[in-house]
């Protein structure tokens, strides 16, 4: 396990306080900002001057002040220079490879992806003429393979949505290194339990609608990386988060810096939960995943490259076989047992259930579902904190029981 301790590190950061002296930051509503000199804007628009570069700002789809707070909260969090933050994971997603990749340039990327991001790269991209080889994210040989004379970008999820294979991010960025290429890597499910940057990534994009906002109330995405691929990115003339405009709201920015404080309590529970829930179905013989259980495949890997103490994520996945015997499971544990939600996202402090291929993978094609291991009976849990966790077994076992899923 890594000594890297994110928590410890968004503290040590410099603490944000109001514009009179509150203890929380103020909200800046501003779409747009006064100059005192005339002579000062066309520095801005040359990006002679700048929130750090004079205390100047322009416009709020350009730098916010307080949407600047929690992008420095994040990159404390991450180990990086620098974030931006962005009005979805999408977006966060998209500007970042529209950014690296040109007309005729070629990304690898791992076949395990979130549904909206495949479709991304599989079917908008190619109409920009950047294309992508899609390969198993847990051989970086595969990877090596799949590198043409054109490629920019090798991108991978930490743990892939929905398999929860786990990607070996530091063979990657040797791999990315020895090429030339840069590594962009998707940590939505596991933030504070990984650190993509800290092991050599050049790029780390999140969904914050998930685990780091923690109340399914809110969408959001952020970039973590250098400063410099910041500047790219509000660039005036050619940044995509500048001109492709996923502005974050300040008062989103605002809610979002109120849950950091407690991201890593909330990590350690929904980790918890979904461990002994793992565990027991393990024990019953149910065809779970789980990266926290010594029966993964990259259960070794995934030990060696977390950072200790906030476990091995909130996500697990149950193998019904068909979509059918998901849906009865679902059904089941959602309006009988009351355990959780049916509904799709991850991260909410209740339970959420979906059957990931007739869902958020449903962008996917039937024949790449198939090769990237997803079962049509696949069922992705996340898992919540809520409810006595002993009932939350009962409830559980008794659900999985009625659905024939007990083989021990």
């Amino acid at each position: 396990m890594q000594s890297y301790n994110p928590e410890q590190a968004l503290w040590e950061t410099r603490r944000e306080f109001g514009e009179h002296g509150g203890v929380t930051p103020s909200i800046e509503r501003s779409s747009t900002f006064t100059v005192m000199d005339p002579a000062i804007m066309p520095e801005i628009f040359e990006g002679l001057r700048g929130p750090e570069k004079g205390g100047c700002f322009l416009y709020s789809r350009h730098f916010n002040p307080t949407v600047d707070v929690l992008a420095r909260y994040m990159a404390a969090i991450e180990g990086t220079e620098a974030a931006v933050c962005t009005a979805s994971g999408m977006a966060a997603i998209a500007c970042t490879l529209l950014q690296i990749c040109e007309g005729g340039d070629h990304i690898v990327s791992s076949d395990t992806v979130y549904g909206g991001t495949h479709a991304f790269l599989s079917e908008l991209l190619p109409e920009m003429n950047i294309t992508t080889s899609f390969v198993e994210p847990t051989d970086p040989a595969a990877f090596a393979a799949a590198v043409q004379p054109n490629t920019r970008v090798i991108y991978t999820e930490t743990v892939g949505n929905p398999t929860l294979k786990v990607a070996d991010i530091p063979r990657l960025v040797e791999l990315a290194r020895r090429k030339g290429l840069l590594l962009v890597v998707d940590n939505t499910f596991s933030p504070m339990m990984i650190s993509p940057a800290r092991l050599g990534a050049d790029v780390v994009v999140y969904s914050m609608t998930k685990f780091i906002n923690g109340a399914s109330d809110l969408i959001a995405g952020a970039i973590c990386t250098r400063k410099e691929f910041v500047y790219q990115l509000m660039d005036l003339h050619r940044g995509r988060v500048m001109l492709l405009g996923p502005t974050m709201d300040p008062r989103i920015a605002y809610d979002l810096i109120q849950r950091l404080p407690h991201l890593a309590l909330r990590m350690r529970g929904h980790s918890a939960r979904a461990l002994a829930i793992a565990e027991r179905l393990y024990a019953l013989g149910v065809p779970v995943t789980y990266p926290g259980l010594p029966s993964h495949p990259q259960y070794g890997l995934i030990t060696t490259i977390m950072n200790a103490g906030y476990g091995y994520g909130g996500v697990l996945t149950i193998d019904c076989g068909t979509r059918e015997k998901a849906e009865k499971l679902m059904s089941i544990l959602q309006n009988e047992e009351r355990f959780g939600l049916i509904a799709v996202s991850l991260g909410y402090f209740d339970t959420l259930m979906s059957c990931s291929s007739s869902s958020t993978s449903s962008e996917i094609a039937p024949e790449a579902q198939h090769k990237m291991g997803l079962s049509p009976g696949l069922v992705r849990i996340s898992v919540g904190y809520t409810g006595s966790p002993e009932v939350r077994l009962e409830q559980i076992e008794r659900s999985v029981k009625a659905v024939g899923l007990v083989k021990n």
